[in-house]
Parts: structure tokens; sequence; C-alpha cells
């Protein structure tokens, strides 16, 4: 389409709109920029599916590999109490499965120790009449254990209240595991002292009081947890019992002497389900995602997936059901994932139903733990989570992944693209300035041409009086130079 004037308007000194002539102009040469920029629009949008597909491939990686790894999911064991009120436990990789019973007849318990009621309150002085010192002797652990010395000074620490206090410090400073405080009912007050360690080790006693008018109760508490696991006595300075069960940690709740617990340690369903699931949830991601940019109208009122003719989408897709499909051998019937009740739907995604025998998923793993751990991971690498872990290493690759691949070269294309249209936009610039230079110039005659018009018409009118008054003169009029 060529540049449009009126001409009308040209010679009546209006001129002519510079600005819309270059910009037409302009305009008429700029029809390639908008073909670059549609197909850096493209670019762009291409990226971000791009990129949004590895971070989902990424994220299917990290649900196969948790299936692949000798130390996750699929190795968690997990401990469970018939009478959680009396035994909990908690069960590490290592634990191994089996049934055991146990029996609580004793906790363990913090040594306590404390004074008769002092009547006269817990601010006046314990010290003997007319004695200005004491000492009292303080043993943790019974009789193997140590004994320290605690020396009452007069308007120190001879009080319950400052007692309390002092034995509190020096148990921080030298550590001698023992809290101290003063409790009061209607018959006066009492010093208190516990143990902050359980069992033997925790047991307290006074074995010497000099000059003080304290007397101390008979001491409880500091005795060893007491318990049986498959008729084999145990002894525990703490409830909590750790190695006396490979890989399990028990948790005494309460005493029940003569009430055997069973304890059943297995392959933690739960966590090796989330774990499948995950990666179902993982793979129908990706594979949904692909489907998508292969949905066509075939009305054509709709335009094409961005993706539609992507060669290395096609390429994953087709790797991904591989690996979707594979096959191990042996294995007690356990050689697919169809023979674990994971189904295999009309567009390639996955779901959980039933094994060809009408078994779920949860009925294979509760009937064959080993064989299902054994299908997806095993010694020599060949499991299904082995072999599809490895194929995922090579497909997220950074630098040979077939999704990094195509966004390598997108940017590519795409950064030159925007060196070419910098360039065009530079020399459009460039015309823009040289046509509005010259136009302006034009439109400046244009402008001025009624004003000349003028002025010649008024001179052809001077000469034709002139030639008219000279009555029959023959001689020519001479036009000068100015005219």
């Amino acid at each position: 389409m060529g540049v449009s004037l009126n001409p009308a308007t040209i010679l009546s000194g209006q001129g002519i709109n510079v600005s819309s002539v270059v910009s037409q102009i302009i305009n008429e040469q700029s029809g390639q920029l908008s073909v670059w920029q549609g197909e850096q629009t493209a670019f762009a949008t291409q990226d971000g599916l791009l990129e949004g597909e590895e971070n989902n491939l990424t994220s299917l990686q990290s649900a196969v590999a948790a299936l692949a790894s000798p130390t996750g999911a699929l190795t968690t064991q997990a401990a469970t109490s018939a009478q959680p009120a009396i035994v909990t436990a908690t069960a590490q990789s290592n634990a191994v499965s089996g049934t055991h019973e146990i029996e609580v007849n004793s906790l363990a318990t913090n040594g306590s120790l404390y004074t008769n009621p002092v009547a006269a309150g817990s601010t006046t002085s314990i010290l003997s009449t007319g004695q200005t010192t004491g000492e009292l002797q303080l043993q943790v652990g019974g009789s193997g254990g140590t004994t320290d010395n605690i020396a009452i000074t007069q308007g120190s620490n001879d009080t319950l209240t400052t007692l309390a206090a002092y034995i509190n410090t020096q148990s921080t400073e030298n550590n001698w595991g023992v809290t101290a405080s003063v409790v009061s009912d209607g018959s006066g007050s009492r010093l208190s002292l516990e143990s902050q360690n359980s069992g033997s080790a925790g047991a307290l006693a006074i074995t010497g009081n000099t000059n003080t008018s304290l007397t101390f109760a008979t001491p409880t508490g500091g005795t060893n947890a007491s318990l049986t696991i498959d008729g084999v006595p145990f002894s525990s300075s703490t409830n909590t019992v750790t190695g006396a069960i490979q890989g399990v940690t028990l948790t005494l709740v309460s005493q029940s002497p003569g009430t055997p617990v069973d304890l059943t340690v297995a392959p933690d369903q739960g966590q090796i389900t989330d774990a499948v699931n995950n990666f179902i949830s993982a793979y129908n991601t990706v594979i949904s995602t692909i489907n998508s940019q292969y949905v066509i109208d075939p009305t054509g009122a709709t335009p094409a997936p961005p993706l539609e003719a992507d060669i290395s989408l096609r390429s994953l897709q087709s790797s991904l059901l591989t690996d979707g499909s594979y096959s191990i051998g042996g294995n007690g019937g356990v050689v697919n994932l169809s023979s674990l009740g994971i189904v295999t739907n009309n567009d390639g995604t996955l779901s959980l139903g039933l094994t060809p025998g009408g078994q779920t998923f949860a009925d294979v793993l509760a009937n064959n733990p080993a064989e299902v751990q054994s299908f997806f991971q095993n010694s020599s690498g060949t499991g299904f989570a082995n072999n599809f872990n490895a194929d995922l290493t090579n497909l997220t690759n950074p630098t040979s992944g077939p999704l990094n691949i195509d966004l390598t070269q997108n940017q590519a294309e795409d950064a030159d693209l925007t060196t070419t249209i910098a360039n065009f936009e530079a020399q459009l610039t460039t015309e823009t300035t040289a046509l509005t230079t010259q136009f302006e110039s034009v439109n400046a005659s244009l402008q001025a041409y009624p004003l000349l018009l003028q002025e010649v018409t008024e001179t052809l009118g001077t000469l034709a009086s002139s030639t008219s008054g000279s009555g029959s003169s023959t001689s020519s009029p001479t036009l000068t130079s100015g005219l």
C-alpha cells in the first residue's frame, strides 16, 4: 500500500503532515519487525512450557530416587505395640521384621528426698541452737555414687529458702544432678531434693547431718526399669530402652507386671504407600503435561499447542512410557507395575487399581513386602526404580537432556532475533530522522506556495496594467530577474 496524500490540501498552504507521511513510509518497511516479534513471543511461550516440564521431570526423579534409595521409604520399618498404654516403640531401617513379647515390671524412677516439716517456716534458721555453721552430706547414685558436702553458714544459707538456692547453684556449677526446692503446706515448710537422673544413678541419700535441726524422711525412687523381652530380663536406667531389640527403641509408659505386650516389627506400609503415591502423582503430572501439547482442534479454530511439533517432547514421552512398562524376571510374580496393582490408563497415566489376580497394592505389600522392595530396587541395580532413576538422570542432564537442549536452542535463536530486531530498529530510527528532515523541507516549500502564487499573480496584474496604459506601443515588456 502506497503513501496517501490529500491533493486538495497540498497547495492550499496547509502543506503535509510530516509525521503522518514518515510514519506511513516507515510502517510500510517495518512489517518484518512484527514477524520477528511474533517469533520472540512464541519462543518465550515455548521456553516457559519447557522449563515447567523440566521442573516436573526433576520432581519425578526425586520421587523415583526415593524408591531406588537403599535407605529410602522402601526400607523403613514400623514397630506396633498391641498396648501402647504400656509400651510404644519406633523402628529404624535396620530393624528385623518379627514379633516380640514385652512385659514391663517396673518403670525407672528419679530419686527424691525431703525433710520433715519446719513449723517456723522457710525463712528461719535451720542451724541447731547456738551453732553458727553446719553441714550436710548428700550422696547421689546409691552406695557406689558420689557424696557432696553442703556447708551451711549462719546468715548465708541457713534457711530453707537460701539453702535450696545454694544447692541449686552448687549443683549447676559442680554437676551434682540435683534440683532443690521448698514446698509448704499447713504443717510447715520442707526442703525437697529431686534427682535429675532416673534409675539407680539418680538415687539420693543424706549420709551426714551436722549441727542442723533438719530431719530427713526415707529416700524414695532412684530405681532402674525392670522388663522382660521374649522372656529375657532387662534393666534400664531410663524408660527409653535401646539396644535390647535390633533397630528398635522402646518407650516404657506404665508398669504392668504379668501383662505381656506383643510388639510387631514390619515394613512401614504407610511410608511405603506414600512413596509409591508420590511417584504415581509425579509421573502423571509429566505425562499429562506432555499430552496437553497433542490436543488438536480438528476444526482448526484453535491454534495448535506451542510444543505440538517438538520432536524432543515426543522422544521424552516415548522414553517415559517405556520406563513405565519395565519388567523384571521371577521375584515371586511381582515383576511389573500391573502385578502391584498399579494400572496404566489409556492416556499413559497411572492409578492404583487391582492386579490381574484381584489384589490391591496394599494386599501385595502386606503379603509380599520383600518382593515389593526387590521389584523397585535390588543389589544388582536392575529394579524398576533403579532403571527409571538412571534414565531420568540422563533425561534431566543440564547439557544433554532433551528439554534442556531445546531450551538452549530456543534461547540462542531468541538472542539472535533480539540482535536482529535491535539492528533493524536502529536502521528505522536513522531512516525516520532522514525522512523527517527531507519532508520538513518539502513541507516548508508547499506552505510557502500560496504566498509565492499571490506574488506572481500580483506581478502579472501589474504588467498587464502597464501594457494597457502604453496605447499602441508595440514594444514587449521585459520581466525582471526578480520576478
